[in-house]
């Protein structure tokens, strides 16, 4: 992956075979994606990478993350939760997200258009990083399925290691497992999920 913000823009993030050529998300939506580089540092922030991407900061705390993908490319929002969505224009970043935090993008004319709600946006973050305030956490229930409590009970060592999990790794194993409709295709991925549990990793951790 890229280390410096300049090579994203200039061949894309590096995490696929797509990476500096024309075919990259990053060259597709170039112009859209400078665009929005422009507003964050026209609006003070300090430009990083991080996760591959142009991230942007503010008194020590991520504020917003630029991002491009086939269909669209986009600006996360760190610390959503903070904003409200006073203008209802964040959409969630996937059917598991439970704060939406992402404004999506199709063209550099649609930036334009959204250039108030993005500054508006941007300094509200501004303001609550240098204020130090935080989002609540929001505490979900995760329930079990019943084919990982039946394996977990047969197996002390793996219930240890599932319990010592972060809540967001167990929810990653929780949402795979459940996705599979056959009871024998659930115990077959709690089986290969096992040394991944056992070594502390989500899901689709590598």
């Amino acid at each position: 992956m890229i280390t410096k913000a300049d090579d994203f823009f200039a061949k894309g993030c590096g995490r696929c075979a797509r990476f500096e050529t024309p075919d990259c998300s990053a060259m597709t939506w170039g112009a859209g994606v400078a665009a929005l580089r422009a507003v964050c540092l026209d609006m003070g922030l300090q430009e990083t990478v991080k996760w591959g991407h142009p991230c942007y900061l503010h008194a020590d705390r991520n504020i917003a993350l630029i991002g491009a993908f086939r269909s669209d490319f986009r600006l996360t929002f760190m610390n959503a939760g903070l904003l409200g969505d006073t203008h209802g224009a964040l959409v969630a970043n996937g059917p598991n997200t439970a704060t939406p935090s992402v404004m999506t993008f199709t063209s550099v004319a649609e930036v334009a258009a959204k250039d108030d709600t993005i500054r508006h946006y941007l300094a509200a973050l501004k303001n609550f990083a240098e204020r130090g305030i935080k989002p609540p956490k929001i505490v979900r229930e995760i329930t079990l399925p019943d084919e990982l409590v039946d394996v977990l009970d047969q197996d002390p060592e793996l219930s240890e290691a599932f319990a010592a999990l972060t809540p967001g790794r167990q929810r990653s194993y929780v949402l795979s497992i459940n996705s599979a409709k056959q009871t024998a295709t659930r115990l077959n991925r709690i089986a290969k999920f096992r040394d991944k549990i056992i070594a502390g990793k989500g899901a689709t951790e590598r």
